[in-house]
């Protein structure tokens, strides 16, 4: 197996913009249905001003130039091409992290939260509390190539992790993620236990089920409300879509860019934890270029691989192996959390906005991840 590390630079060809604003100008409009608001779905206003935005206002050159400002490679791990990010941090005592994004997600989840992480210094903070970052593209995701066979799991892309920060020469770091980097991130250090000095995840751990209510308090039962109330608790099943027939799905995904949007516009939708749109939480570029990156990368259907090789769903756990920190405690019960976890970092009034924290409120989870890590390192 080849070790080799290349360099990499995204250019997607003209011709694949060209045709995304071709086809986005032949939309096939679908005829209004009655409901107020987000009831139906996705409004039909919202939706034809986003993408006239999209093919009218938004320039993905700009954004490509941004990414490109990252240094970016690929490496061969467990027989697949793996895409990442390496930012080194000019300070010398720098604390290799590797971050993990969920999905609907890319690597663009992060790309307002690395400078923080890496300069601290030019933003106010403290140089000792500087990071390496690392940020690997999920296989199938963005520029990572595909899942060649079904069995996949989040054991086997931890493993693809510890072995990329071993690749890159960092013998003690530690692992974040969110959403399914929430399940990712514990792996790595079970992994990976002699070189991970501690675990962050966004949110996840402690979230109680129904055989933990007979043993809740006022509080605690309280907190569950609150959880099965969520939208993303309640709105469309892409576990159960995404494990029964995401071949079926990603044709429409693949050919029409619209209803590709459309779709990512409402999972971001009941993402949101406020009563808000989307990109009244997150900057609407910034959306744009993750609906972008998987259009021009034809990865909606390789991306649907955590489902449909799960046999159901269930929350994260974590480990116990390394200490852990989350960004926000509640919905999540920390005793509940603590049965599979030794809990560190428990904060109880971390605002979120959005299931998506990194592209809400960079700025907060940076001085969250450093207080955490600042008591392990």
């Amino acid at each position: 197996m080849g070790t080799e590390i290349r360099p990499f630079r995204i250019d997607i060809p003209q011709a694949d913009l060209d045709d995304l604003n071709d086809r986005l100008a032949r939309t096939r409009w679908s005829r209004r249905l009655p409901g107020e608001g987000w009831s139906r779905g996705v409004p039909a206003d919202h939706l034809e001003e986003l993408a006239s935005y999209w093919r009218d206002g938004y320039d993905w050159r700009r954004h490509e130039a941004r990414l490109n400002g990252f240094p970016q490679f690929m490496t061969e791990i467990d027989g697949q091409d793996i895409h990442f990010l390496h930012v080194r941090s000019a300070e010398p005592d720098a604390l290799p992290l590797v971050l993990t994004h969920g999905w609907p997600n890319s690597f663009v989840e992060f790309a307002d939260l690395i400078e923080l992480l890496t300069d601290p210094r030019a933003h106010g903070g403290d140089p000792a509390q500087a990071f390496h970052v690392v940020v690997p593209s999920l296989p199938g995701f963005a520029f990572s190539a595909p899942p060649r066979e079904t069995g996949w799991d989040v054991t086997r892309v931890a493993r693809i992790w510890a072995e990329l920060m071993r690749r890159l020469g960092y013998d003690r770091y530690g692992t974040q993620g969110g959403d399914y980097g929430a399940y990712v991130a514990p792996e790595v250090a079970t992994a990976d236990p002699e070189h991970v000095i501690g675990v962050y995840v966004i949110s996840g751990l402690g979230f109680p089920t129904e055989d933990d209510v007979p043993e809740m308090t006022e509080e605690e039962r309280a907190a569950y409300a609150l959880l099965q109330g969520q939208d993303w608790m309640n709105g469309v099943d892409h576990h159960g879509l995404l494990r029964a027939a995401p071949a079926t799905f990603a044709y429409g995904w693949h050919d029409s860019p619209v209803g590709a949007l459309a779709w990512m516009t409402h999972k971001f939708k009941e993402f949101t934890v406020a009563a808000k749109t989307p990109e009244e939480v997150i900057d609407r570029d910034l959306l744009l270029t993750n609906v972008s990156l998987y259009w021009l990368t034809g990865t909606f259907g390789t991306s649907s691989w955590p489902y449909y090789d799960s046999t159901g769903f269930g929350w994260p756990q974590g480990q116990t192996v390394a200490p852990t920190g989350v960004y926000s405690g509640p919905p999540g019960i920390r005793r509940l959390a603590e049965r599979h976890n030794t809990i560190l970092h428990w904060p109880e009034d971390n605002t979120a906005g959005h299931h998506f924290v990194a592209m809400e409120q960079p700025d907060r989870l940076a001085a969250d991840l450093r207080a955490f890590f600042a008591k392990v390192r």
